[in-house]
């Protein structure tokens, strides 16, 4: 009797071979012949390559569910086979739910707009689209000093969100402090260069000082943001080669690079008309003692 039973388990699994063979063989031959058809036939390439991919999907899917009918019975392990096809598909598409989920993220908590800048995944720059996949960014820095646009178009999967911190120079608080260090001789009057970077400054800052203590009482509203005085300041250090003064202003994301220029420009021709103001970098003196 097991030999009989044996015989027929080695029956089946012949035909099950044969009827995996001749499954391969149709689809690829049928899928060959579509796309060579539409490649002789269409002078469009890029409409060539998405039915060529689309060939392939639909080949792959139907080899799929026909090795699964062949090789586990047919209707009566279907369930089975949906199980294992399904915990397959929830393997392989990790990260495309993944991404997916991103883009609910987005819609829903809004750590990002269109318009706003960020950093994340190595990446700053200005979001120019949102999609089901993925987001982009307007890429600033990295080769380009500063921060202005280098050109390119970065293309973030959705997903890194969960994965990666994300930081927005516009959200809430649409403002960010940014510094200006200027470093003078120990022998020049700092308190006069103070005074020059105190002036210069105020100009900038005078015209978003009142909408930046807007954006901060709405920002409060929602997270815990706290400044006592948002107004320009100067601060003072002795460093080895010199007195660093250090003004610190709030600006516009986008304007970090202009409110550069300008302070500078301000600041070199009003050095340039101070005698007693020089500016310093790093040097070696040596003495000598008399007699040596």
């Amino acid at each position: 009797m097991r030999e009989i039973f044996d015989s027929f388990s080695l029956a089946g699994t012949s035909s099950k071979w044969a009827a995996t063979f001749v499954l391969l063989l149709v689809v690829l031959v049928v899928r060959w012949l579509i796309v060579r058809t539409v490649a002789q036939r269409v002078d469009e390439p890029e409409l060539v390559f998405r039915t060529r991919k689309g060939v392939v999907y639909v080949a792959s899917l139907i080899i799929i569910f026909g090795l699964g009918f062949i090789w586990l019975e047919a209707l009566g392990d279907l369930g089975t086979f949906l199980g294992l096809l399904s915990a397959g598909l929830a393997i392989a598409l990790a990260d495309v739910f993944l991404d997916m989920a991103g883009w609910v993220y987005i819609l829903l908590r809004r750590p990002f707009r269109v318009g706003d800048r960020i950093e994340t995944a190595g990446f700053r720059g200005d979001v120019v689209d949102v999609r089901l996949m993925r987001f982009t960014m307007l890429e600033i820095g990295n080769w380009v000093d500063a921060d202005q646009s280098t050109g390119r178009l970065v293309h973030v999967p959705n997903g890194r969100l969960f994965r990666e911190p994300t930081a927005n120079y516009t959200e809430g608080f649409a403002h960010v402090w940014h510094e200006m260090s200027v470093v003078v001789t120990f022998e020049s009057d700092w308190h006069r260069a103070e005074e020059i970077m105190r002036t210069l400054m105020a100009e900038y800052a005078e015209s978003d000082g009142m909408h930046a203590a807007a954006d901060v009482r709405k920002a409060s509203r929602s997270y815990f943001i706290r400044y006592r005085d948002l107004g320009a300041t100067v601060y003072v250090t002795a460093i080895d080669h010199g007195v660093r003064l250090t003004g610190r202003m709030l600006v516009h994301p986008k304007e970090r690079r202009t409110v550069d220029d300008r302070f500078w420009r301000g600041l070199l021709d009003a050095f340039a008309e101070e005698p007693n103001v020089q500016l310093a970098y790093p040097t070696t003196r040596i003495y000598y003692e008399a007699g040596s």
